[in-house]
């Protein structure tokens, strides 16, 4: 870990030309350098205009510095951000002055890392940081805003003060066997991790959730050679990123692109064609499609109007149906008067023209629908956890599970309070933030040790 006692520095905005360039300086030498910089005391969260003179006294650039103290700043510790002109070369200037002034160069994440040090945040916030920064689509977006304003952590903290009070029970007949307690009450322990368990289950189930939210939706795109699957794609992100050919069989490997359609986004896969009687290299292509298949949330199944039905191989029928798969019949320019019926599950499909573009909105909002489908199961305000997270859930839902047998069946109570501590280690993981002394708080309020 690196050294939490040193001041870091860093560029906090992308390299290159731009407007203007922030940087972040944070640690115990703040207060000196802003100091420094200013000539007189900083004061907090006013933002002066300075000029910045090197330490030799070289002028660099006609700055803005504004300075946060602790603990009122993103770090938890006295704060610098310096808005200078963005030419880069102003910029690393301004960055080897700081340098040389004694501050170290910031590692990547150390000054979010240093917040959930200082307890600005807890590690849901601070990994919401990430997503917001890469958030893809609206529903991306926000549910990082929710995540960063603590939604994980307040259902964490529910789950953990629920735990707790079962588990001080427990512990109670463990390390005070001696004392006049209440009887042992196993069905109400085994009601209140039946509970645990259910509310631990319903968060792990977003967990898919969570995986299109931040990586988008897979949607591939499958059908016969030369009925316009790339065509298709290239129309959709509308640029040529797919060859397109008259040639049957020309797309050999899977290529991805995304794509935004209302609040969602996309990872768009066209795939080689599903030729009934490949050659040996077109094999290897539709084997890539396949696998693809196997990940996918929603299917574009794409045929030529009027074309004769094609069967999904066995592989992709086994996972498509009417909730995760849409047709489209292209070509239409070229077929105007044939009927618009999908050959597959027998009911409306939507009919495009890549070439004109005719129909292609009306697709856009077909797509929409059937994303908005996938994702309804989760209300907007839902959690949406991280590979982390479900990691961890996975881990407490099995050690509760295991409580719950033990305190149906009258086991061994020591037993009992190992799966409920495995638990509690857990749901640490997930905030960051295990308080054993908060165990034993609970322990004594509920139980009056000692009397």
């Amino acid at each position: 870990m690196p050294d939490s006692n040193d001041t870091i520095v860093a560029l906090a905005t992308p390299t290159g030309t731009s407007a203007i360039a922030v940087i972040r300086i944070s640690g115990p030498d703040t207060t000196r350098l802003a100091l420094e910089l200013q000539g007189k005391a900083p004061l907090p969260r006013h933002m002066r205009r300075v000029d910045y003179h090197s330490r030799n006294g070289e002028l660099i650039d006609d700055v803005l510095a504004v300075f946060f103290p602790t603990p009122h700043s993103y770090t938890g510790e006295d704060s610098l951000e310096i808005s200078c002109h963005g030419n880069p070369f102003i910029a690393q200037k301004i960055l080897s002055d700081l340098l040389e002034r004694g501050c170290r160069a910031a590692e990547p994440g150390e000054f979010t890392q240093r917040a959930f040090l200082n307890g600005r945040m807890d590690l849901n916030e601070a990994e919401a940081v990430m997503d917001l920064i890469h958030a893809r689509s609206e529903r991306a977006l926000a549910a990082a805003n929710q995540q960063l304003r603590g939604a994980l952590g307040r259902r964490m903290a529910g789950l953990i003060d629920g735990l707790l009070a079962v588990l001080a029970q427990v512990e109670a007949y463990i390390d005070f066997p001696d004392e006049d307690l209440p009887g042992e009450d196993r069905a109400h322990v085994q009601r209140e991790i039946n509970r645990l368990l259910l509310e631990t289950d319903h968060l792990l189930a977003t967990s898919r959730y969570g995986e299109m939210l931040r990586d988008g939706i897979k949607t591939v795109i499958i059908g016969s050679p030369n009925v316009g699957k790339s065509t298709l794609l290239n129309c959709l992100i509308g640029k040529e990123r797919a060859l397109v050919s008259d040639e049957p069989g020309t797309t050999r490997d899977f290529i991805e692109e995304r794509l935004i359609v209302g609040p969602h986004c996309l990872r768009l896969i066209d795939t080689a064609g599903l030729n009934p009687s490949p050659a040996p290299l077109e094999k290897l292509g539709i084997q890539k499609t396949l696998e693809q298949a196997t990940e996918a949330d929603l299917f574009l199944f794409v045929q030529e109007v009027g074309a004769p039905a094609v069967t999904l191989p066995e592989t992709i029928a086994q996972l498509a149906n009417t909730s995760n798969i849409l047709i489209v019949l292209t070509k239409s320019d070229l077929h105007p008067t044939e009927h618009q019926i999908s050959p597959v599950f027998d009911h409306p499909a939507v009919c495009v023209s890549a070439k004109t573009g005719a129909g292609i909105a009306n697709l856009i909002t077909a797509i929409t629908q059937l994303a908005d489908r996938q994702s309804g199961n989760a209300p907007h305000d839902s959690v949406a956890i991280n590979a982390r997270h479900a990691q961890a859930l996975t881990t407490a839902s099995e050690a509760l599970q295991s409580a719950g047998r033990n305190a149906a069946t009258n086991g061994p109570v020591e037993l009992l309070a190992n799966d409920l501590r495995t638990v509690l280690a857990a749901y640490g993981e997930i905030s960051g933030r295990v308080d054993n002394e908060r165990m034993l708080d609970a322990l004594f309020a509920s139980f009056c040790i000692g009397k």
